[in-house]
């Protein structure tokens, strides 16, 4: 396992120091994602013993906060057991994944997947759920808020649920496992073996290592509403892994069973105790909507990542036409567990191309851990190790200044506006590869953001949405690079402001009078 570089920090530095804010609610706060187990085997490399959450240093955390996170989303907290451990351990397919990231693998980098849960207590070797409630108050103290995992769908292969309410789950018969063999599997009991279904989406063989609840049963619901009113207790948010896959529409299209809608009796009940409490969805297939009107604060944008990875201006514009009531509860993101890292994907140039679009838009701006150095190996949830990897130091200055942007004022609490970009002459067709916002702050400030997200030169005239820019002369200042501009104000309201910008450049222009 890697021992930390003794000179680089776990956390790239701010880009200045600032003392941590109180414990506030902005329109548009930050996360960080962290892999936990990862960090804390890096860690007890370190110690020379097994790390805990009591070991998470201070100055850690007090880098978070200066960076300007409001969310720390611990990733794999909760109590997993052997039987599935030993299922990631032994499945060769996953195995063959697990030596792409790690050419030294050894059995112990395999915990088994942190979504194979069966219980939602903190592991023991983690310190148990004392050393989470020190570690929530230790970011409580930072104006940090805790997110941890919530798995609707599925528990682990030996959940306790198994021996004593078998009736929550999914059972199979003997012709479910001729026609589809991949997706049900006979479970060992003292009361007795019984062939049961194991967790999946409707497009996948099911997942080996996790068993189907069934929430065609009330009961199933129950005690799931249950097990998140403990979470609430734990923690202030929680992101709810595949949340789709237990709407009605869809459970019953995977599993031919009919069940009443989960999410909105669930999210009441949780808020009636905690009234503050955060629900952030992954999902995909456009139900981001649906989801939303059941009582998730967030929800997952894959859209909009698809859109920039396939590297065209217009669908990325296009996406931004919805209204804020939808854009304000989408999570933004450039990686995360589930994708590969946005190095490996974006290449330089377009990599921060794509993220100043992606969080200098309205939303929760979603970052992981291992982003900002530019790290490439995507780690699977099964493993608690990582590679070694340089550290792309232009890629982790550029973050610096971007995330300084994103923790100002007007882009935390602003109103933000999608721009047209209209053509600078007759036959401008390079105006389509802009992508322009602009902010307005609750002091007054102003910002426009413009991307051109192509592979060429392009130009185009932006109108500036601020009615009292005529009869003044005006500075440009970009926070992202050394360009600084003055303009008149009176031919910018007349005709626009004009843009010509190398392939794949940005700016983030702080607008003020002269």
């Amino acid at each position: 396992m890697p021992a930390l570089t003794k000179t680089t920090p776990t956390l790239p530095r701010p880009a200045e120091s600032q003392k941590a804010r109180p414990l506030g609610k902005p329109r548009y706060p930050s996360l960080y994602q962290i892999n936990t187990r990862v960090w804390l085997t890096e860690l007890s490399r370190t110690l020379g013993r097994p790390a805990t959450l009591d070991d998470i240093p201070d100055a850690e955390l007090d880098r978070l906060a200066e960076m300007g996170f409001d969310w720390a989303w611990f990733l794999s907290v909760w109590k997993t057991g052997p039987a599935s451990r030993q299922v990631s351990r032994s499945n060769a397919e996953w195995r063959r994944g697990f030596q792409a990231t790690l050419a030294d693998l050894c059995e112990d980098d395999i915990a088994g997947s942190g979504f194979a849960i069966t219980g939602y207590a903190t592991h023991p070797a983690l310190g148990g759920d004392e050393a989470l409630a020190r570690l929530r108050g230790r970011l409580r103290a930072r104006g940090l808020r805790l997110m941890l995992d919530f798995v609707p769908n599925h528990t682990g292969l030996d959940h306790p649920w198994v021996e004593d309410h078998l009736e929550y789950y999914v059972l199979g018969t003997d012709l479910d496992l001729a026609r589809a063999p991949s997706n049900y599997t006979w479970v060992k009991r003292r009361g007795g073996d019984r062939l049961l279904a194991y967790g999946r989406d409707p497009f996948f063989p099911g997942w080996p290592d996790a068993l189907q609840l069934n929430y065609g049963n009330p009961a199933t619901q129950e005690a799931m509403i249950a097990e998140l009113g403990r979470i609430a207790g734990q923690c202030d948010g929680v992101r709810c892994d595949m949340a789709m896959l237990i709407l009605p529409e869809v459970f019953e299209r995977t599993w031919g069973i009919s069940s009443r809608p989960f999410w909105p009796e669930a999210t009441r009940r949780v808020r009636e105790r905690n009234a503050d409490f955060c629900f952030m969805a992954e999902v995909y297939w456009d139900l981001e909507w649906t989801l939303q009107q059941q009582g998730f604060d967030y929800t997952y944008d894959k859209r909009l990542y698809d859109r920039l990875r396939d590297r065209h201006a217009r669908p990325v514009r296009d996406h931004f036409c919805a209204g804020l009531d939808y854009q304000d509860k989408l999570a933004r993101f450039l990686e995360n567990h589930d994708e590969p890292r946005a190095a490996a994907t974006f290449p330089p140039g377009v990599h921060e191309a794509a993220a100043v679009i992606t969080y200098l838009s309205p939303g929760l701006r979603f970052f992981q851990k291992g982003q900002f150095q530019g790290r490439t190996k995507h780690i699977s949830p099964h493993l608690c190790r990582e590679p070694d990897e340089p550290i792309n130091r232009e890629l982790e200055e550029f973050y610096d200044k971007l995330l300084a942007v994103v923790d100002s004022p007007v882009v935390r609490d602003g109103r933000w506006q999608l721009l047209d970009c209209a053509a600078a002459w007759d036959g401008n067709w390079t105006c389509d590869c802009f992508v322009a916002f602009a902010w307005h702050g609750p002091g007054g400030e102003r910002m426009l953001v413009a991307v051109n997200y192509a592979d060429n030169q392009s130009q185009c005239l932006v109108r500036l949405p601020f009615p009292d820019i005529g009869g003044k002369t005006w500075r440009l200042r970009d926070l992202l690079g050394p360009a600084s501009y003055d303009r008149d104000g009176d031919r910018m309201e007349r005709a626009g402001l004009f843009l010509d910008m190398k392939p794949m450049s940005y700016h983030a222009f702080e607008i003020s009078q002269i």
